[in-house]
């Protein structure tokens, strides 16, 4: 009997590729939902590193538009991403709720 995975199956138009698989980081450097920081434990690859890999791979406009996109999400970034939901949280107060 096949053991369950932990992620839920999606359909998607572009599957998340094997993390053996060259591919990987650069459809993990295109999703949101994944940092460099996870990407730097994954595969060893410093954001630095995968900027060079994407620039390598990518033609010239969509590299562009993925370092805009890379540099305007705050998720991307573990650090700007917690800061974020602090000054989110912060604004928010449960008493204005209840």
């Amino acid at each position: 009997m096949k053991k369950k995975d932990l992620r839920p199956v999606t359909k998607v138009k572009n599957p998340e590729p094997h993390k053996e698989d060259p591919n990987w980081v650069i459809w993990a450097a295109w999703a949101d939902r994944i940092t460099f920081e996870e990407i730097e434990k994954t595969t060893g690859y410093r954001e630095s590193d995968v900027i060079k890999i994407m620039r390598r791979s990518l033609k010239p406009t969509s590299f562009r538009l993925w370092r805009k996109r890379v540099n305007q999400k705050s998720i991307k970034h573990r650090k700007k991403f917690e800061y974020s939901r602090k000054q989110i949280a912060s604004k928010i107060r449960k008493v204005d709720y209840l």
